[in-house]
């Protein structure tokens, strides 16, 4: 079985808020062991954590040996204060709180840095994406500090005009990606830069009452095409399932995500030789160097 390459064990795939409760006197262990125990029970032996603000991934991060998990963590994600972001973690208002997060981060042990370039999908309305995208110039200052504390950097971008500019920015992840094109395929394609698209997280909502159920398959046959083309392009992409979000749990959320990959791409030699290079990838590059 593949890894899980996008995760917040924080989270239980249920409810957002009640989840966060679960740790408001300390990371809940029990429910970490929890998480764990549904990874090992599928032969998920490595998961990259996208990070929390309540220390919970760094928590985990001590458990996971117990139970054979190689377990990275960011600590915190990191984005612009008044964008998307507060949800897993912290804020910076210019470049220099920014830098002072990335110190914080690795002082704390981070294995990587995340950052969040854009907001997220509007569930009920195809193509729209929340919040203000991040200026191209600040994505580039943003990479090359992390890269100069010897730090990978994991970007929460979607659209495509984001996620060029992060790209050419040289982040080492794309996560979620959604409404990408033909030219951010090819700029994938000539880059380092893996494609992780969680397209599990709209699928699994598709159904439960929470969303216009049209927008959702919409949003799914979109990333399930991006999927075929990356693919097809020879980029680099990992299952990354954003297990913990709604609709998605610890341990099936990489099971469903394969499951995307799959119907996204009929050569299935093609596609596990692909994902095993990816996450490949993201193994060697999300690591203190």
């Amino acid at each position: 079985m593949f890894g899980e390459c996008h995760a917040h064990i924080a989270m239980d795939g249920v409810n957002y808020a009640s989840a966060m409760q679960r740790h408001e006197n300390g990371p809940d262990k029990a429910h970490i062991r929890a998480c764990f125990e549904a990874y090992r029970g599928r032969g998920i032996s490595f998961v990259r954590d996208g990070g929390d603000k309540c220390g919970v991934s760094l928590a985990a991060r001590a458990i996971a040996p117990a139970y054979g998990i190689d377990y990275r963590s960011p600590v915190f994600a990191i984005h612009k204060q008044g964008n998307y972001g507060s949800i897993v973690g912290r804020a910076f208002s210019d470049l220099r709180e920014y830098a002072a997060l990335v110190d914080e981060a690795a002082a704390l042990g981070a294995d990587f840095v995340k950052i969040m370039t854009t907001g997220i999908m509007d569930f009920n309305v195809f193509g729209r994406i929340t919040h203000h995208d991040l200026e191209a110039s600040e994505v580039a200052e943003m990479v090359h500090i992390a890269h100069d504390h010897g730090l990978a950097v994991m970007s929460h971008t979607n659209g495509k005009r984001a996620v060029l500019d992060a790209v050419e920015a040289g982040v080492d992840s794309i996560e979620h990606g959604n409404y990408i094109d033909d030219d951010c395929i090819a700029a994938l394609a000539e880059s380092q830069t893996c494609f992780v698209p969680t397209a599990t997280v709209a699928r699994n909502l598709i159904g439960s009452g929470l969303f216009d159920d049209e927008v959702l398959a919409r949003i799914a046959d979109a990333s399930l095409g991006a999927i075929a083309a990356a693919v097809e392009a020879g980029c680099l992409v990992a299952i990354g399932s954003d297990a913990g979000a709604v609709g998605v749990t610890h341990g099936q959320g990489a099971c469903d995500e394969y499951a995307c990959f799959a119907d996204a791409v009929a050569d299935h030699a093609l596609l596990d030789a692909r994902l095993a290079q990816g996450e490949a990838f993201i193994r060697t590059t999300f690591k203190r160097k």
